[in-house]
């Protein structure tokens, strides 16, 4: 069999990319040819003799708007081309013109242009007006891509709820498998604190996120930090032109929190941490949540995040409103005076993450894909 991907990205840096980077590796592994069209491709894919790379180079020109139109009238084009060899085509949204047999959809634009969390719902300004425009042409075109393609797969059952609610899509044409995480990279270690000039007998909780955007809610943290003694806070994400430095001194925080930077090596900065937090005002699956679990860490996060369908009550916090502080610091507050339930969570974490590696993930993948091309009636998944 041979499979076509198309996206716009392939590696292990990226969320989706990632994603991608596992199933076709996973495909490679079961015998299978591959076809990437794509504008980035991991170096061992590139060298890989199974796989075949069409690259799509998108000039630099103003927007992100533009750049992927160019992408998704190439794609298409490239596949018209090569169609009688593609036994399996796969994409993620609307990402080209061509018709699929699969879409991977790991967010849903007619959902996030009705969010209230919508930037242009907080803020009316030139970016944000563009940011709606950008949302609401894509949640048209993404009812089309998603209306000419045989079978969805979503990465959540919340963006499962989206594509039936907003993008008005049959519940049986999609299967539900969550994302996966690497348990090799991500596991619980020792680190040593003193190599960041922290305290060995503090207790740190640890953010990790874009620190330019609202939807991640660090302010709703740090507002639950003041009220809470007895713990720090570890940030990961770029602080230059953010307002959460000068926010953290407004606060009293300046001397609680730890602004670490952009990291690449997360895994490593992660045992730092006695606990994770990222109460997302909107969030599809995320990653790091994953990350964190498999990295030993207690994870208190909102209900708005698609990974909570994943977590037990014992392994975990989720809290239902991702803005109420009082919650979220009452529950800070419970946790850093309760080690035992700490460590107690902490191997539960550890426990959700290994039934949810990326191994696991990639397989339900294939499984899907076989029975594409074996049958007109693909299986619907309901758990991952």
């Amino acid at each position: 069999m041979k499979i076509c991907f198309v996206t716009h990205k392939v590696k292990k840096g990226d969320g989706q990319g990632r994603v991608n980077y596992e199933v076709i590796m996973e495909a490679l592994k079961e015998g299978c040819e591959v076809m990437v069209i794509s504008s980035e491709l991991s170096e061992d894919l590139q060298n890989h003799a199974m796989v075949e790379w069409i690259r799509i180079k998108v000039p630099k020109i103003p927007t992100v708007l533009l750049r992927y139109q160019i992408f998704a009238v190439t794609s298409a084009f490239s596949i018209w081309l090569r169609q009688s060899s593609i036994d399996l085509l796969v994409v993620n949204g609307f990402i080209t013109y061509a018709r699929s047999d699969i879409n991977c959809v790991h967010f849903v634009h007619s959902s996030w242009v009705k969010s209230k969390y919508h930037p242009f719902r907080e803020r009316k300004d030139i970016r944000t007006l563009y940011q709606f425009v950008y949302n609401r042409l894509n949640a048209i075109l993404e009812r089309v891509a998603l209306k000419r393609t045989r079978h969805i797969i979503a990465v959540s059952e919340k963006v499962k709820r989206d594509l039936v609610f907003d993008a008005k899509i049959g519940s049986p044409r999609i299967s539900v498998i969550h994302n996966g995480v690497d348990t090799e990279e991500f596991y619980p270690r020792q680190a040593n604190r003193s190599n960041y000039k922290l305290d060995e007998h503090m207790t740190y909780a640890l953010f990790a996120g874009d620190l330019n955007s609202g939807i991640k809610n660090l302010d709703t943290v740090f507002h639950a930090l003041s009220e809470v003694e007895d713990i720090h806070l570890l940030v990961l994400g770029d602080p230059e032109r953010s307002r959460y430095p000068k926010l953290a001194e407004q606060l009293g925080l300046g001397k609680r929190v730890h602004f670490l930077g952009y990291r690449k090596d997360i895994a490593d900065i992660m045992p730092l941490a006695d606990l994770f937090i990222f109460p997302s005002r909107y969030e599809t699956f995320s990653l790091v949540i994953l990350e964190a679990m498999a990295s030993g860490l207690p994870v208190i996060i909102s209900s708005s995040c698609g990974v909570a369908e994943l977590l037990s009550e014992d392994g975990a916090v989720v809290i239902e409103d991702p803005d109420d502080v009082k919650s979220l610091a009452n529950v800070l507050r419970e946790l850093v005076s309760n080690p035992k339930r700490l460590e107690r969570m902490a191997l539960l974490a550890r426990e959700e993450a290994l039934r949810n590696h990326w191994g696991v993930m990639a397989n339900k993948y294939m499984e899907i894909f076989q029975h594409s091309t074996n049958s007109d009636r693909l299986p619907v998944s309901k758990q991952a």
